[in-house]
């Protein structure tokens, strides 16, 4: 092996570690155990692959056609378009529950209003992807999760309602609110939470467990006392 890429593989493992030592930390401070936080993201990973279906729809795309030629007759049959409407394990299942147990944690009313904000920006930055889904990019929730965040708590508490609004928000406004466009999408699956929206899940998952850090407080300067 090359010197060259042994030293990137020790520096990527390196990265690696530190990441997961932070994130580790972060979501500590959150309430939850290293194992807790390593068994969320094995289990995000993996069931980011896992869609249980809700329900199935079909729509017309050409009516059925029934016609005679010279003593023929002719039939088309219709030509329908099913789509499958299914929750992602990863993407939607688990930030759901994650955000149920952290909800008592945040501000009730300001939690709640951190979750309109984000679900009304995550519906009109969302596009349709035909044959894909529900498609976002996927820094605006993370990023104005967490701003929202440190708005409304002062800095303080910021991670939980950061976390709540980051998943929900999103999972609302990108896929629920767009369930009535299903037909748009082509046949298919729709998953809530699936590939177009579980990046913007899970960095909002991160953004909002870094901002749990505690930042080390200046310890000001006095004088000693006068020795008299």
């Amino acid at each position: 092996m090359l010197p060259g890429t042994l030293l990137g593989l020790i520096l990527f493992a390196l990265a690696v570690v530190i990441f997961f030592d932070v994130i580790t930390v972060s979501f500590g401070r959150l309430g939850l155990s290293p194992w807790a936080t390593l068994l969320i993201f094995v289990a995000s990973f993996l069931g980011s692959r896992v869609n249980v279906p809700l329900w199935q729809s079909s729509h017309l795309v050409v009516p059925a056609m029934r016609h005679a030629v010279r003593g023929f007759i002719y039939y088309r049959p219709p030509v329908v378009t099913n789509e499958v409407v299914a929750i992602n394990v990863g993407g939607a299942v688990i930030p759901i529950l994650l955000s149920l147990w952290l909800f008592p944690r945040a501000p009730f009313f300001r939690t709640l209003l951190a979750i309109a904000v984000v679900a009304i920006v995550a519906h009109f930055t969302a596009t349709i992807d035909p044959g894909r889904g529900v498609t976002m990019p996927v820094w605006i929730a993370p990023l104005l999760a967490a701003l929202l965040g440190l708005v409304l708590t002062f800095g303080k508490g910021a991670a939980p309602l950061a976390y709540i609004a980051g998943t929900l928000g999103t999972l609302i406004g990108a896929d629920i609110w767009n369930l009535p466009r299903l037909s748009q999408m082509g046949s298919g699956v729709l998953s809530i939470g699936g590939a177009g929206v579980f990046d913007g899940v899970f960095l909002a998952g991160l953004v909002a467990a870094l901002l749990s850090i505690e930042r080390p407080r200046r310890q000001r300067y006095s004088r000693p006392p006068a020795v008299t």
